[in-house]
């Protein structure tokens, strides 16, 4: 889904977490929506019935405690396939505007990507970008598995792009391991601007599981950014992409994000 993955602000080249208040309670875990398990146990096999996904790698994934599901992002149907391919419930974030439509069309689209699992968060620079951070942070406190694209933004021409450190920032600051995730075909499942899905072969790779703590502290920019290039390059052999070698850049969106933008740039480091 374009745009889920959003990098940590920096402030003198390190990832700031969210500050709690004196006298305030900490943000609860993300819960998944009440549908999710009903969603996934009806999707799940009919999906696999429809499509024959290729699943190689399901073991990687640990099946208790926090774990970061990196992956490619080729099209709006990964933030499905990803779900639903994975051995254990995973959740992931979703733009807003999911959440708040109108009428009916609006209702479905509140209470499928509820039941998914997905998380509502807004799209931006600053403080929105450490807010989606932050709620992937609870879900991974939770001991709940979590997806996202250190890219950023699904890529429109196939390549894999330079991964934004917002990843690295998570897994260094919860302990949470980390498996790499290629997908192959899903762009031809839904291109872009096409409004209906279709039968295309797809492939899910999962890999290995990574432990980056040995790069250091997640206040560190060295090692976010050595963490994240170890993920793109795990992403890389699964997914088999050319590389673009930069960043797959997506303009802030609205007076205030562009504004968050200047005085708090996403982080390239």
């Amino acid at each position: 889904m374009e745009g889920d993955a959003v990098p940590a602000p920096v402030r003198g080249g390190a990832a700031l977490p969210a500050q709690v208040p004196d006298g305030e309670a900490a943000p609860a875990p993300v819960r998944q929506g009440p549908l999710y398990r009903i969603v996934r146990g009806f999707l799940r096999p009919l999906v696999r019935l429809v499509y024959r996904p290729t699943i190689t790698g399901a073991e990687h994934v640990p099946m208790q405690g926090p774990v970061i599901l990196a992956s490619n992002h080729l099209s709006f149907v990964d933030s499905i396939v990803i779900p639903l391919a994975s051995p254990r419930p995973v959740q992931f974030l979703a733009k807003s505007t999911y959440f708040t439509g109108t009428g009916f069309s609006g209702w479905v689209s509140r209470t499928f990507f509820g039941a998914i699992g997905a998380v509502a968060v807004e799209r931006g620079a600053g403080s929105q970008a450490q807010e989606a951070l932050d709620a992937g942070r609870r879900i991974l406190d939770a001991g709940n598995a979590f997806a996202l694209y250190p890219e950023g933004t699904r890529s429109l021409d196939g390549r894999l792009y330079r991964g934004r450190t917002g990843v690295a920032w998570l897994a260094l600051t919860t302990g949470a391991q980390v498996v790499p995730v290629g997908l192959i075909g899903t762009e031809e499942i839904q291109p872009v601007g096409a409004k209906l899905p279709r039968v295309r072969p797809v492939t899910v790779r999962f890999g290995e599981p990574l432990d980056l703590s040995r790069h250091g502290q997640a206040t560190s920019g060295r090692a976010r950014r050595a963490a994240t290039d170890e993920i793109m390059a795990a992403i890389h052999a699964l997914s088999e992409q050319e590389l673009a070698g930069v960043y797959n850049e997506t303009p802030p969106q609205g007076a205030l994000a562009k504004l968050a933008d200047r005085v708090v740039p996403r982080e390239r480091i």
